[in-house]
């Protein structure tokens, strides 16, 4: 650290995903162009406090990082600073951790600090920000569910493995004539499993944001065999809701944790080889959307997120976090972001366009007309013509 420069601390915080390391690359030389030193705190919020682990950045050891997974700095998931329960309920930190995290900031001189993170790590962040702590936010997720910003980094790259993996399935489902199930992650929004579903030319597409029955997904398999089309793909997120109510879970939690979502996938399959008696398949792909090199829009994003969060602290913006207004990238309040989890909307865009294509969602037996029904529902929302919404 030099004398006379701004001391900015950075650190990457919850799960680990694709792109981290290109935030951490896009922050460090813009810090080094605008005369700024940066520190890396290592395990995430852990590192602030007892015992207190960074380490110097710059452009020599940040150097080549751009395309590599995971962080260099490492993450914690959850621990002391656990500030989510569940999709609304909030925790307040323990004061004695605010006061630690304080000591560490004024020990080191850091006239601001970055948060790379989901939701969860973001509504840490708004809590060291009413504690007066300089903090700005730079959102990442897989899942794609923060508000405020168009796309998260980590999200094109978790949607590209799950359609590779689509497309391998593909070819087995159609030598075999076999019903191919995979499970993909989205624990309150089916944003992967909506645009791998697409990407991959899969039949059926279960997300949590749209209510579906045993009956019409059984129904569109049974449908493309009269077609002749002997196979079927069907991804489902991992918080999609069974039709008899409920999540299926991993393993019990305590009160301060998370629910840990997993294993829809091998239900679906159960069932539809059940009712079908056909052969059926599941590939539960887990942790490896989160791992691997980011995409080349992923590295872009995050690049350029980790640039303008450099922005952010330099002009003193604390609370804010950078987001993704394409083709822009704006500063939002990081309450802002982290108010209310971003779902799919049932009659989007997107999702009409797979209806049109013949996806089933699971919510409409195969005779009907979703099509018409989502555009006349999508109208009637946006009050608008139909030939300005299409």
């Amino acid at each position: 650290m030099r004398a006379g420069r701004k001391q900015i601390g950075i650190l990457t915080a919850g799960g680990d995903c694709p792109g981290l390391n290109a935030v951490i690359r896009g922050t460090v030389k813009a810090a080094d162009r605008l005369g700024c030193d940066v520190i890396g705190f290592r395990r995430g919020f852990e590192g602030l406090v007892d015992p207190v682990t960074f380490v110097p950045l710059d452009t020599d050891n940040t150097f080549g990082i751009i395309d590599r997974g995971g962080t260099i700095l490492g993450s914690t998931n959850q621990g002391r600073f656990s500030a989510r329960a569940g999709v609304d309920e909030r925790l307040a930190l323990d004061p004695e951790l605010i006061g630690g995290v304080k000591r560490t900031i004024s020990q080191l001189s850091l006239d601001g600090l970055i948060c790379i993170g989901g939701d969860g790590s973001l509504a840490v962040a708004q809590q060291f920000h009413e504690q007066g702590i300089p903090m700005v936010g730079v959102p990442k997720t897989i899942d794609n569910d923060i508000s405020a910003t168009a796309f998260s980094f980590g999200f094109d790259s978790a949607v590209a493995c799950a359609t590779d993996a689509m497309d391998r399935l593909h070819t087995t489902a159609v030598s075999h004539e076999r019903i191919m199930v995979l499970e993909v992650m989205g624990r309150h929004s089916g944003w992967i499993a909506l645009h791998a579903g697409i990407a991959g030319a899969a039949s059926v597409i279960l997300i949590p944001e749209i209510k579906w029955t045993w009956e019409n997904v059984c129904q569109k398999i049974q449908e493309r065999d009269t077609q002749g089309k002997r196979f079927s793909l069907v991804v489902v997120a991992e918080g999609a809701e069974l039709p008899e109510g409920g999540l299926v879970t991993r393993q019990e939690t305590t009160a301060r944790e998370q629910v840990k979502l997993g294993g829809i996938g091998p239900v679906v399959a159960k069932e539809l080889d059940r009712r079908l008696k056909r052969e059926t398949r599941v590939v539960i792909l887990g942790h490896l959307q989160r791992g691997g090199p980011p995409t080349n829009f992923d590295r872009a994003l995050a690049t350029q997120f980790g640039a303008h969060a450099m922005r952010l602290v330099i002009e003193e913006k604390f609370g804010q976090m950078v987001a993704y207004d394409p083709p822009e990238i704006r500063a939002v309040p990081i309450l802002d972001a982290i108010d209310q989890v971003k779902q799919v909307e049932p009659n989007s865009a997107a999702v009409i366009a797979a209806r049109t294509l013949g996806v089933s969602f699971g919510e409409y037996p195969p005779g009907t007309s979703p099509l018409m029904l989502s555009l006349t529902e999508r109208a009637a929302r946006d009050a608008v013509p139909l030939e300005h919404d299409v």
